[in-house]
């Protein structure tokens, strides 16, 4: 069972008076209500280790409680606070995780090269291929900005490239 608010109220009152008791009855409650709180909002994974650094907060926190307000919207601040700590630590550990997956930044020298052996295939295809394969596989832009950059239409950009793409694929494997 998880404890109403009055429940809450009273064994932290108790708590705060130095019942050892009380507070581990309030640590068990708030424990089970702090876990119903984040099962949605976290990873099953993170879930206990979230919980508990709420409790530590709890408990380095509890002498700032008033007793005249109410225990849960304070432990839902609580909550709350180290939640958005927790994002924002997630955050910067996939961000962190995505920069070092960067080859760009790795070695632009293999960035030229690629390029160099782009081009030296380029030589054996038709100008329109090699534009329409540049312009949207390479730069990014979609089939119809292609169309209007190049002159070439749009069916026709779709064309090209699946025809440049397949003979560079072919002199790719004949290279092997």
């Amino acid at each position: 069972m998880i404890a109403d608010e009055a429940t809450f109220a009273r064994l932290m009152i108790a708590s705060q008076a130095g019942d050892r008791r009380a507070y581990t009855v309030l640590l068990t409650e708030a424990q089970l209500w702090l876990e119903r709180y984040f099962r949605r909002r976290v990873a099953p994974a993170q879930l206990d280790d979230l919980v508990q650094d709420v409790l530590l907060a709890l408990h380095a926190k509890r002498a700032t409680w008033d007793a005249t307000r109410a225990f849960l919207p304070w432990l839902a601040a609580i909550a709350r606070y180290r939640w958005i700590d927790h994002l924002r630590r997630v955050y910067r550990v996939s961000e962190g995780a995505l920069e070092d997956q960067d080859s760009a930044e790795d070695s632009e020298e293999e960035a030229v090269l690629a390029r160099m052996s782009l081009e030296r295939l380029f030589v054996h295809l038709p100008q329109r291929q090699c534009e329409a394969i540049d312009l949207v596989k390479i730069k990014g832009l979609s089939v119809t900005e292609a169309a209007e950059r190049s002159g070439q239409s749009e069916s026709l950009i779709k064309v090209n490239i699946h025809r440049g793409l397949r003979k560079l694929s072919a002199l790719v494997e004949k290279a092997d």
